[in-house]
């Protein structure tokens, strides 16, 4: 087995990485203002990490129309549960350990929002019917109990030129999703035929 070389302290984080400044430092806030609340209305996508009892951890995407996480009051977020594949590897995960992380992303714009907070796993009748969309209410959703939030400087994405279409790989040698897919799940006479089958099924009757 491959042996690494680790940063094992603090200490050894900031000899070799160097310490933040003023701003960096003091740019966390504990409830959503004004300015987040504008943030988050305009992202139609973000990112959530969760992890299980055990720490073993998850990051899951989440997306619809701008503005579909809602920002009950200042502690608290709603996330819809819309239909997925039924794994539900981000809820089960809340039920075992309720910390969260979310990166909301806006299309274009190269800075990001972080959260972290609380969550869980909600059915209220009310809060179902705020969610409603293409005249679908979720059967679930997330709160998110506010512990930080702040602006994520751009750096990643302007590396990655995520947004400028000029600078994107070229995928013609990459194998499709579902070849991939039906690699991993080894399942007899289930091949990337039957996979696409099922992913174009589910994407034009089931994304709500």
């Amino acid at each position: 087995m491959r042996k690494f070389e680790t940063v094992k302290t603090p200490e050894e984080l900031h000899e070799l990485q160097g310490t933040p400044g003023k701003v960096a430092l003091n740019k966390v806030i504990h409830r959503i203002d004004e300015h987040a609340s504008q943030f988050i209305a305009h992202s139609p996508f973000l990112l959530l990490s969760t992890a299980n009892k055990n720490g073993i951890c998850d990051c899951s995407p989440r997306g619809d129309a701008p503005g579909f996480v809602q920002v009950l009051d200042p502690l608290h977020l709603l996330i819809p549960e819309r239909m997925g594949n039924k794994r539900m590897d981000s809820l089960k995960n809340i039920l075992e350990n309720p910390q969260a992380g979310l990166l909301f992303i806006i299309p274009g714009l190269e800075e990001t929002m972080r959260v972290n907070g609380t969550a869980s796993i909600v059915k209220d009748k009310d809060l179902m019917e705020m969610m409603e969309a293409k005249g679908h209410i979720p059967d679930l959703g997330i709160i998110i109990k506010v512990e930080e939030c702040f602006i994520h400087c751009a750096k990643a994405f302007k590396r990655s030129h995520l947004w400028n279409k000029e600078k994107w790989p070229d995928t013609s040698s990459l194998p499709s999703p579902a070849k991939i897919m039906a690699a991993h799940a080894q399942i007899k006479d289930v091949d990337e035929k039957k996979v696409q089958s099922s992913f174009d099924e589910s994407y034009t009757k089931r994304l709500y």
